[in-house]
C-alpha cells in the first residue's frame, strides 16, 4: 500500500521495508517505558513479525520520526503496540495521524482494536478507545521476570 497518508511537511508510509529499524530501537531501548527490558533481537523479530507496520516520516529529510505496530489475525482483531513520536517532532498533532494510519487508513478499519498503556489516554480516545468491556473481556496479568519473545 506504502504511502497512506500526508500531513504538512510529514507522511505516514506502511512499507516495512522503509522502516528505519535503528530509530526503532533507540526510542524503545532508551525512551519507552514498555520496552526497555527487550534485547535488539527481539525488537527486530516484532517488527519482521507484525501483522503491519506505520513510519512517520519527514518529506524533506525523509527521516523517519515516529512509529506504530500492529498485530492481528487478519480477519476481525488486532492489536496496536510501540507508538511512538520523536521527542522534537511532539506537539504536531503526528501522533493522531499515525494512529489514524495504522487504524482507519488500512485494512483493518473495521477490526476490534486493543492496546495496553498507562498514558495517552487522550490521543487513544479520539478513536473511539476506552476501558474493556469486562462482561466479554479477559486478560492474564504479565508474569514478572517470566518474559517470551
Amino acid at each position: 500500500m506504502s504511502v497512506v497518508r500526508t500531513m504538512q511537511m510529514y507522511e505516514f508510509d506502511d512499507d516495512a521495508a522503509r522502516v528505519d529499524r535503528d530509530v526503532v530501537w533507540k526510542f524503545l531501548s532508551e525512551e519507552a517505558y514498555w520496552a526497555r527490558w527487550r534485547s535488539r533481537d527481539i525488537v527486530e523479530h516484532q517488527i519482521d513479525g507484525a501483522w503491519r507496520v506505520v513510519g512517520a516520516y519527514h518529506r524533506e529529510s525523509g527521516a523517519m520520526v515516529g512509529f506504530a505496530r500492529a498485530m492481528s489475525d487478519g480477519a476481525s482483531i488486532a492489536y496496536l503496540a510501540d507508538v511512538f513520536v520523536e521527542s522534537e517532532h511532539r506537539g504536531e498533532g503526528l501522533g493522531v495521524e499515525l494512529v489514524a494510519a495504522m487504524i482507519e487508513d488500512g485494512p483493518g478499519v473495521n477490526f476490534r482494536w486493543m492496546l495496553h498503556t498507562v498514558d495517552a489516554h487522550n490521543l487513544y480516545a479520539k478513536f473511539g478507545f476506552a476501558p474493556p468491556d469486562h462482561d466479554r473481556y479477559l486478560e492474564r496479568a504479565e508474569r514478572l521476570g517470566e518474559r517470551n519473545p
